[in-house]
């Protein structure tokens, strides 16, 4: 009989029938496994289970019975579910249906974020494909998150279903017809004006939303753990200046989505709404628009071709974005005023960023040490200077 451990779950794995025929063997092989792992958790991956009768449900109770950890049954098929619920077991045990299978070979990618990639699989439909092994209980999180935000009365993509994508998980969302405003920046070059404006606006309108106090992580802290982070490349001055402006901004409880890009925003029905909400946060606004910053401007500094891989869009739009969003965000276009608060996103932003080529980049290229030595040297060059990074919004 198959089976793994991992850390104090062991999965045993049922295959084929198990009736009158075969029931007392298999609980023999059951027993045998589990004897090796007294004390673990165990569940039955049943997705190659074709048939259980009542002689085979019994060993699954005799298990269930004698562990004293939890017992599930997970991957169940639609027919042999059905024999659990007729029979009651769905009553006594974990039991958990197989989850759909859908392919994206072929599929158009319309994001891709830190933990997955969204891709369209229809006109009407998009689903996100996670990484992580731990994709089940991101799933679970990123639709309590989006619950959270709609709830705020931020506009947002609720996923109605879980799906299996090779040996991932991934969430499905019904967006039916609706597009990136990168898709839109891409196809309607002539509208670029008009398309900044309206994002800049929807992520003020984000950003103005607020939740109960502790309902979701502090933004604020987050940071800090991105500067402590790479405090190796910053010397003590810097670090201690740094600390000091974060520490400053008072924990807010504003609706942060995290990772505010274009493909990340879709245009549905003539409404914007969010969607990939498991970087979701609450804190001060400028822990979001730094997002800005990061997109639009610092990956493409020092490789101008990565807004065409990443964005699919020429760089020269990419910085526009960034230059011009600020003033359509804040309502402004006093210049000076622009500079300043651009100025204080940028300080954020080149945190944020540090972090993540950190985390990402070959260490050893040179592009890697270039641009860690730009970012640091604007860093200096501001955060001297700059009295606060607060600001209203």
């Amino acid at each position: 009989m198959k089976s793994n451990t991992d850390n104090n779950k062991l999965t045993i794995f049922l295959e084929g029938r198990i009736d009158a025929n075969n029931a007392l063997q298999t609980e023999n092989d059951v027993f045998a496994v589990t004897s090796l792992h007294p004390g673990a958790e165990v569940v039955f991956d049943a997705e190659k289970l074709e048939y259980i009768s009542s002689a085979g449900l019994r060993v699954l109770l005799k298990v269930m019975k004698s562990s004293k950890e939890h017992v599930s049954v997970i991957n169940v098929s639609r027919d042999v579910y059905d024999i659990f619920e007729t029979t009651g077991f769905t009553e006594m045990l974990d039991i958990k249906k197989a989850y759909r299978r859908v392919s994206v070979d072929g599929c158009k990618v319309i994001g891709n974020g830190f933990y997955g990639t969204v891709y369209r699989i229809d006109p009407e439909t998009i689903v996100k494909v996670y990484r992580s092994p731990e994709s089940l209980s991101m799933i679970q999180n990123e639709k309590k998150l989006a619950r959270t935000a709609l709830v705020a009365g931020v506009p947002t993509a609720i996923p109605y279903d879980v799906v299996r994508v090779g040996d991932s998980y991934g969430s499905v969302f019904e967006l039916i017809n609706a597009k990136t405003f990168n898709d839109l920046l891409i196809e309607q070059p002539e509208k670029t004006d008009d398309i900044i404006k309206q994002y800049a606006r929807f992520l003020h309108l984000v950003n103005s939303q607020t939740v109960p106090a502790g309902k979701l992580e502090s933004a604020k802290e987050k940071c800090l753990g991105y500067l402590e982070s790479v405090k190796k490349y910053l010397d003590d001055d810097l670090y201690r200046r740094l600390e000091a402006l974060l520490s400053e901004i008072p924990e807010m409880h504003n609706v942060i989505h995290g990772d505010a890009q274009m493909k990340n925003v879709m245009m549905k029905d003539d409404e914007p709404m969010l969607i990939d909400m498991d970087t979701l946060s609450e804190g001060h606004p400028i822990f979001d628009i730094q997002s800005v910053y990061v997109t639009y401007f610092a990956f493409g500094e020092d490789e101008p071709s990565n807004s065409m891989d990443f964005l699919g869009l020429p760089s020269d739009t990419t910085v526009k974005v960034w230059e011009d969003f600020v003033g359509y965000y804040f309502d402004t276009q006093d210049e000076a005023r622009i500079t300043q608060l651009r100025d204080k996103i940028t300080i954020v932003g080149c945190i944020r960023f540090l972090f993540l080529i950190d985390l990402v980049s070959d260490h050893e290229t040179e592009l890697f040490r270039t641009r860690i030595e730009h970012t640091v040297e604007r860093l200096k060059k501001l955060a001297f200077v700059t009295d606060s990074l607060l600001f209203d919004i």
